[in-house]
């Protein structure tokens, strides 16, 4: 049996391809044989991929086999989606506008074959939008805006569509990209039962995992059965390919790796952060509800708008903490110590928000941090103030970071209080990975907010427990692909 399945309404209608076998809609469907294929890739060339229609039900059963569909059910509903569209076409901006610099008019139509365009001139962003949307031929379509092209909307073609002339090229780059696709990876070992991919972005400045901490997490997953690939975004297309995604990349709701978790567990891996956890954690204002309706004592606080912004004074005083809705490491969070300075930082930041937050200010010489796992925790640090200063962390005009010294202790030994107030409020959340930020006066532990993605660098937060850190969290992905392997087993 061929490792690739092209499926398609009429099987007269293609010559054969390399490595594949060419198998109709309804013999797809409808025949058991197909039913029980393992490791097949699965390119649904259906003439639509309307809801319930024939080419829906081949990804759709695809997926539920254990196939790897192309286009995958998520990707059909990403190319309806003007969110979705309106980002890639923000992120691929410098792009578009080079590769439409030539084009007098007002409107572009690009047709995408297997990634590749009938002009190489447009191969890289056809290669790019490929990889975004990925369906084996796509129809991208761009306006003319005041000042630049934008991309409009993008959608899976139909064979019928596609013009006389480019047939030649069709079958040609269907051929090259099958015959690739049956290339042997060299991440793939012998002893590897499961795939896991670790985002990450190279040139981040504030990364989650300093360079020696993701080696030792690839050294902890490939020891117990996993083979790695570090991905950054550039390989959002590939995501079936793997069984889990561990996301080591600072993380945002309005960012790729939102779209990276949201798209991992819409496939089916077992992802590390997940969207809901990435969603709760990165916007303030819903940590602040949770914390004022949970009792989980801590400092505090209001969520500031335009028509409140006279209550900050007489509920919370000055100085104060604001903070962005969606700040992190330190950043977009300030403290103001009089009305004027109050009304001089809401003003700039009720430009990108709506909603701030001002939380007390409760002077330390250092926060607590406990690292959350599965809802069980795996270190605990101090994280002293920079010096001079009243958080962690200080990045000045140059660009420069000033860090407060680092104090990692055993679980057992760290504060029960601390510990048990972290859990309890990172339960809320949920059972993915998280930091949660503590502050202790006297005998009053408070929480501060609750981070995903938290940092785990090595030197520092592996202090303790050294190589198992690594091993512990490495662990919850094996189990959780496992759980997922039966359950799938047991369903077929």
């Amino acid at each position: 049996m061929a490792s690739n399945l092209v499926v398609v309404d009429n099987p007269k209608d293609w010559p054969d391809l390399p490595g594949s076998e060419v198998v109709s809609s309804r013999d797809y469907l409808t025949q058991a044989r197909f039913g029980q294929l393992r490791k097949v890739r699965v390119f649904n060339l259906c003439k639509s991929y309307q809801y319930q229609s024939v080419g829906y039900y081949v990804s759709l059963l695809a997926a539920a086999r254990g196939h790897r569909p192309l286009p995958s059910v998520s990707s059909i509903q990403e190319m309806k989606s003007l969110t979705i569209i309106r980002f890639v076409s923000d992120e691929l901006d410098d792009m578009i506008q080079k590769s439409m610099a030539h084009i007098q008019g007002d409107r572009f139509t690009l047709s995408i074959y297997f990634g590749k365009n009938v002009a190489k001139h447009y191969d890289r962003l056809a290669a790019h939008l490929f990889n975004q949307f990925q369906a084996p031929l796509l129809r991208a379509k761009f306006t003319r805006q005041p000042n630049k092209w934008v991309l409009q909307s993008i959608k899976p073609m139909s064979t019928s569509e596609i013009p006389d002339e480019h047939w030649p090229s069709v079958l040609l780059f269907a051929a090259e990209y099958l015959e690739k696709g049956r290339q042997p990876a060299s991440r793939h070992k012998s002893a590897s039962r499961y795939d896991m991919a670790i985002l990450h972005n190279p040139g981040e400045s504030h990364a989650p995992s300093n360079e020696k901490a993701l080696k030792r997490f690839v050294k902890a997953a490939e020891e117990i059965g996993f083979a790695v690939e570090m991905i950054t975004k550039e390989d959002y297309g590939r995501l079936a390919e793997f069984d889990a995604l561990f996301i080591r990349e600072t993380t945002n709701v309005h960012h790729h790796t939102y779209r990276f978790a949201q798209r991992a567990q819409a496939e089916g891996l077992v992802v590390i952060d997940d969207p809901e956890s990435i969603l709760r954690c990165s916007n303030k204002v819903f940590l602040a509800e949770l914390l004022e309706r949970s009792g989980v004592d801590h400092p505090k606080t209001l969520i500031v708008h335009e028509g409140n912004v006279q209550d900050v004074e007489p509920l919370i005083g000055f100085p104060c903490i604001l903070k962005k809705p969606d700040s992190s490491f330190s950043q977009g969070v300030f403290k103001v110590s009089s009305a004027e300075e109050l009304q001089k930082a809401l003003k700039d930041m009720f430009e990108e928000s709506d909603l701030v937050i001002a939380q007390e200010f409760l002077p330390t010489d250092f926060d607590w941090r406990v690292g959350i796992i599965d809802g069980k925790p795996l270190y605990v640090c101090k994280y002293f103030m920079a010096k001079k200063q009243w958080r962690i962390q200080v990045t000045d005009a140059k660009g420069e970071t000033d860090y407060g010294n680092v104090e990692t202790f055993p679980v057992g030994l760290a504060p029960k209080k601390v510990v048990s107030t972290a859990l309890e409020i990172a339960n809320l959340i949920g059972n993915g990975l998280y930091g949660v930020d503590l502050k202790q006066i006297d005998k009053r532990v408070l929480v501060i907010e609750v981070n995903d993605n938290p940092s785990m660098d090595c030197g520092f937060e592996d202090r303790i427990l050294k190589d198992e850190l690594y091993s512990r969290v490495m662990e919850v992905f094996l189990k959780r692909v496992e759980n997922r392997t039966a359950r799938r087993n047991e369903s077929q």
